[in-house]
């Protein structure tokens, strides 16, 4: 799982993603093992990001489902969330908050 994460991570920082937080969750009774969140610096690079991850991650990960809106993608790799949300997403939706309770990662 540890490798998992830091792929995403690395992913995601490479491609110039922000504020990269991963929570590991699998001691807890959350749904997912583990949820990667980043700030992407608006919806083309959102999806860039999402593009990215396909690329370097398949077929190694197996996207389960992706959801695509104005300001935020989520990505289900089955285990593993992982939000791409514009600044403006993250500030108003504080994941970050609701995942704290659960357990945190920072990276």
């Amino acid at each position: 799982m540890e490798n998992r994460i830091k792929k995403i991570i690395d992913v995601l920082d490479i491609n110039k993603a922000e504020d990269i937080e991963s929570f590991d969750l699998q001691d807890t009774d959350y749904f997912v093992s583990a949820v990667v969140i980043a700030t992407g610096l608006g919806e083309r690079h959102n999806e860039a990001l999402l593009n990215f991850m396909k690329t370097a991650l398949k077929p190694e990960e197996s996207f389960v489902n992706v959801e695509i809106s104005d300001g935020w993608v989520v990505v289900d790799l089955g285990d593993i969330l992982v939000h791409i949300m514009t600044t403006e997403y993250r500030k108003l939706y504080q994941l970050e908050s609701f995942l704290d309770k659960f357990g945190k990662e920072e990276c």
